[in-house]
């Protein structure tokens, strides 16, 4: 009878190789334990039949970034732990353009910076990468949101005209946007310094009634056509 030992042990035996190299080769997910791929090194093995990918590379495993088409009625903001809610393998995208190799580890530890409010739908992102998250925090006053907005009601005179400067909001004046008509029910609102949850009350405050809101676009990250309630990674050549 053998006794059990840690799969990066088994691994440095296969591949000759020092014990941090078969710990990235597990990481990065090219070990497989009698056919199902295991990404913790110190996960215990007997007789079990250890394969290493022969295409396997030592690469440093980079911060994952995702983008979800957010479901309408969803909040993220009550969610306690969203990824196990949204973000799943079975909800990953399957015309995902990205090259990523999908691995467990990309779904733990997810933060969403940007949140919606309740009642939008539309992008939203995901990341374990602290660049991403600063630059959706302290920097969003340079990233430029894009949101249609369907509503009802009769627009006051000069209502446009306010939506796009002249509001207040808690006694302060809101900064200038782009508002526009794109039907007699459908606004888009382009804006930076701004947040998602002060465009309800914006339309309040010139007749109108906000029955949904989608965010389309945050920088220069598109929503496309990722169908609703699935996810797909943000490629390493896009920059938001």
């Amino acid at each position: 009878m053998t006794e059990p030992v840690r799969l990066a042990k088994r691994v440095v035996a296969l591949a000759q190789c020092s014990r941090r190299e078969a710990e990235q080769y597990i990481e990065g997910g090219w070990v497989r334990v009698d056919g199902e791929v295991v990404e913790e090194p110190q996960f215990m093995v007997d007789r079990q039949q250890v394969d290493v990918d022969p295409h396997a590379k030592l690469a440093p495993l980079e911060a994952a970034t995702l983008v979800l088409h957010k479901p309408i009625g969803e909040d993220g903001n009550d969610v306690p732990d969203p990824p196990s809610a949204w973000v799943t393998p079975q909800t990953r995208c399957s015309d995902d353009p990205s090259g990523v190799r999908p691995l467990k580890r990309h779904l733990q530890r997810l933060t969403t910076p940007l949140q919606l409010p309740a009642q939008a739908s539309g992008l939203l992102i995901y990341t374990q990468d602290w660049r991403v998250s600063r630059k959706l925090t302290e920097d969003i006053d340079r990233v430029e949101q894009e949101f249609v907005v369907e509503v009802r009601g009769e627009l006051i005179p000069n209502g446009l005209a306010l939506l796009n400067h002249g509001l207040s909001f808690n006694h302060y004046a809101l900064p200038p946007i782009k508002v526009s008509w794109q039907s007699e029910q459908r606004l888009r609102f382009a804006f930076k310094r701004l947040q998602a949850s002060q465009i309800v009350p914006m339309c309040e405050a010139v007749g109108l009634k906000v029955l949904a809101m989608k965010c389309l676009r945050v920088g220069r990250i598109p929503l496309a056509k990722l169908p609703p309630g699935q996810w797909r990674y943000l490629a390493p050549h896009e920059r938001i």
